[in-house]
This record gives C-alpha cells, sequence and structure tokens, in this order.
C-alpha cells in the first residue's frame, strides 16, 4: 500500500468518526428540525387552505346579498349581511356593515343609514380609509337629511390637500352649503374642487357646472 492510499484511508476513517460523532451527538436535534419543518409546512397548507375557503365563502354570501338587494328583496338581503358580518372572514364583516346602511338608506331609514356609517368611522379596528369613506357616505346622506354642520363633523378633515378623498368631501359641503343658502361658501368649495388639477373629471365636471348655476343666479355674491 502506497504511502499517498494509507493516508487516504486514515482520512476516510476520521471522517467517519466525527461524523459518527456528530450524528450521536446532535442526530436528534437534526431529526426534530426535519419534523418541524415537515409539521410547519403542513400546518401553513392547512391554514392557507382554511382561509381561502372562509374568504371564498363569505364572498360567496357577499354577493348573494347584493343580489337579493338588486331583486328587491331587501329583508333576505338584511339577514344575508347580519350573518356575514357575525361569521364572515377578513373585510367581509365591515363591508357587510357599510352595505346595510347603504340598504337603510336606500329604504328611506336615514337616520339609522348614518348611525351605521358612523358606527364604521368610529371603530378603531377599522382601517383609516375604510372609516374615512364611512364618514363620507355618512355626509352624503346628511346633505339631503341633515344640516351643514353636521355634514362638516363628518368630511372636514377629509378636505386636507393631502386626502385622496378630499374631491367628494368638498362636494358634499358645498352641495350642503348650497342647500342652507350658503351660496358664497358653496362657490368657494367647487372652485377647490376644478382648481384641483387631480379631480377626476366627471366630478370636476359637475363642480364647474354647480359653480356656473350659483354665478349666474347672482347668489354667490
Amino acid at each position: 500500500m502506497s504511502d499517498d492510499s494509507f493516508f487516504r484511508e486514515v482520512d476516510s476513517e476520521l471522517r467517519q468518526d466525527q461524523a459518527k460523532a456528530l450524528w450521536d451527538r446532535f442526530g436528534s436535534y437534526i431529526i426534530g428540525g426535519a419534523i418541524a419543518i415537515v409539521v410547519g409546512t403542513a400546518a401553513f397548507v392547512a391554514w392557507d387552505h382554511w382561509t381561502t375557503n372562509k374568504a371564498n365563502a363569505s364572498g360567496d354570501i357577499y354577493l348573494q346579498a347584493l343580489a337579493q338587494a338588486r331583486e328587491g328583496k331587501t329583508d333576505e338581503a338584511k339577514a344575508s349581511l347580519e350573518k356575514l358580518e357575525a361569521e364572515g372572514y377578513g373585510a367581509y364583516p365591515v363591508l357587510a356593515r357599510l352595505r346595510t346602511a347603504t340598504l337603510l338608506s336606500q329604504s328611506g331609514d336615514f337616520k339609522g343609514a348614518v348611525a351605521g356609517f358612523d358606527a364604521v368611522a368610529a371603530d378603531t379596528s377599522v382601517p383609516t380609509s375604510i372609516r374615512d369613506m364611512a364618514r363620507l357616505r355618512a355626509a352624503f346622506v346628511l346633505v339631503d337629511h341633515g344640516t351643514y354642520a353636521e355634514v362638516a363633523q363628518r368630511v372636514e378633515p377629509l378636505t386636507a390637500d393631502t386626502n385622496a378623498l378630499r374631491h367628494s368631501a368638498r362636494e358634499a359641503l358645498a352641495l350642503s352649503a348650497w342647500k342652507e343658502g350658503r351660496a358664497a361658501d358653496a362657490a368657494t368649495l367647487f372652485d377647490q374642487i376644478t382648481e384641483d388639477e387631480a379631480t377626476p373629471m366627471n366630478l370636476r365636471r359637475r363642480a364647474e357646472m354647480m359653480s356656473e348655476l350659483i354665478r349666474g343666479s347672482g347668489s354667490a355674491s
């Protein structure tokens, strides 16, 4: 046997001894880690499957409620939304609350609708963007069924130049001001809408039309 072969065999034996020693010392941990990975993966797959099914089921109930509302089945729609609010998954319970308030408004219960939107707006567990939308929805109900002060209470914080809802918030304030005979205030608000380059085109056209109407009547002076 050559020296090189001898040294290779010795080195191989040493490596095997080291590997055996490492396995004897850490083998149980390696097996435990492998089992943990398998169990963790299985748990994640099961959780993902469960959440997907929950979300799909909630989505089906929500679509059913919308269809019932379109068909004039208000009581059935409300029942579906109540079920979704109590048992729904993800964002669907909040959507159900908003839709219930909308149904109340459509059925003439404006006080109940505003209360529903206000409840969502006051719920700190709801994302800020949805709470702001609820404030805006309440304000538009109050344009026809409330006072300027009530509208302003809900949407004035949304009129800041950095707020994405500022255009609609200003429109609600302007319409409410015009309704209460505050034509100059309404014209100023409509001008803010038309002068904002980020204003959506359809809203800009409505604001321009209202500005022309107010100034044409001579009531903005």
